[in-house]
């Protein structure tokens, strides 16, 4: 984490200035749309692209270089892409990221095993977390996806990935808090955490035109919410974590409730960083500053595959004054946990409720 320090500092200077534009740190590459799920708090599956091939994301990795610490390959569903492999390989060698998240449905669980084993060991220095969306327990969750057997076929994924047992490997469970299972929330997250991930996470569910949900009514209520995440509060305070998961958990903990002030108050409750430190890369080259308005801001086929190029165009200068203006707010997770990193009450928060109050209730060693 001490590495990122140089880092925040020059987005926070970006920011503020105008004057750099230093490249992202979080990229959300999403490779394709087609999706085996047909969720009902998303519809990407009907949306059309012409995929970029291996080769072109190895030009784009090269010009990349080693700007990525975190990055998201997304879908669709990412395991559908045959040369999902390759591609991390490629990432790997040419930008080595800290950390590589790959979201999957875990529908095809002995594909999925079967790549997640070559990839993690074709890259040890870079941690994967791989998360596995569960939306609800047994038939809960198949009605949500519109897929008979999904849950059965997650829940498989799930232990035969545990099974693999490398250390540069962390499995995740991903529940996206909607108006579907909002009610039931506490009990599914009880039985979800029961299936020992190395971590559960949250999401709600939004309107985002990336998945084609800008008219669907998916959001949960302000008061449903507040209700269900406390819940998950609860519980995150009273677990007992060491090392690293102190400090992931007591992010996931300022997360849910920046979240609850930005679904009351409709605005950016801290400055957002998307469009400096965080970006989104579309299956056909395509560049946003976020999956929310999905505006491309140029495209990497068309710029000789070069992200800077695009970076410091005069359609992103444009898009980062209107988000400093506030003139959009989300609750994304992807940007929003970039922006904590950004936001200096925040980390305090961070660091006394992983280490301070820790140290002083005595549980040193």
């Amino acid at each position: 984490m001490l590495e990122l320090i140089p880092k925040i500092i020059g987005y926070m200077i970006a920011r503020k200035t105008g004057l750099i534009n230093p490249l992202p740190m979080n990229y959300t590459i999403s490779l394709l749309y087609t999706c085996n799920s047909r969720c009902s708090t998303c519809n990407i599956y009907d949306k059309k692209a012409d995929n970029l091939t291996l080769s072109e994301y190895d030009e784009i990795f090269r010009h990349l270089g080693r700007s990525p610490y975190w990055i998201t390959f997304s879908g669709g569903e990412p395991f559908l892409r045959k040369d999902i492999d390759d591609i991390c390989i490629s990432v790997y060698k040419h930008c080595h990221p800290a950390i590589i998240n790959i979201p999957t449905n875990g529908i095809l669980t002995e594909l999925t095993i079967e790549k997640v084993k070559k990839i993690v060991d074709a890259c040890p220095e870079t941690q994967f977390v791989i998360n596995l969306s569960i939306d609800g327990v047994g038939e809960q969750h198949d009605n949500i996806r519109n897929v008979p057997g999904n849950y059965e076929k997650v829940t498989a994924t799930l232990k035969g990935l545990k099974k693999l047992q490398r250390k540069n490997l962390s499995l995740g469970i991903h529940t996206v808090i909607s108006k579907l299972n909002v009610e039931e929330f506490p009990l599914i997250a009880t039985e979800l955490m029961g299936l020992e991930p190395d971590s559960y996470i949250t999401e709600i569910a939004e309107a985002r035109e990336e998945l084609d949900t800008m008219k669907a009514d998916i959001t949960p209520e302000p008061l449903a919410y507040t209700t269900a995440i406390d819940y998950l509060i609860h519980r995150i305070k009273n677990g007992k974590y060491a090392g690293i998961a102190k400090i992931t958990e007591a992010f996931r903990i300022e997360y849910y409730n920046l979240v609850k002030h930005i679904l009351r108050d409709k605005t950016q409750v801290i400055p957002c960083y998307s469009g400096i430190a965080s970006a989104q890369i579309s299956p056909d080259g395509d560049v946003w500053s976020c999956c929310i308005k999905a505006r491309s801001l140029g495209n990497l086929r068309e710029n000789d595959y070069d992200f800077r190029r695009i970076w410091n165009n005069h359609n992103f200068k444009l898009e980062r004054k209107s988000i400093k203006k506030k003139e959009c707010w989300c609750p994304l997770a992807n940007a929003g946990y970039t922006n904590m990193l950004m936001n200096p009450g925040i980390l305090f928060r961070v660091f006394q409720r992983s280490y301070i109050k820790w140290y002083v209730s005595g549980n040193r060693k």
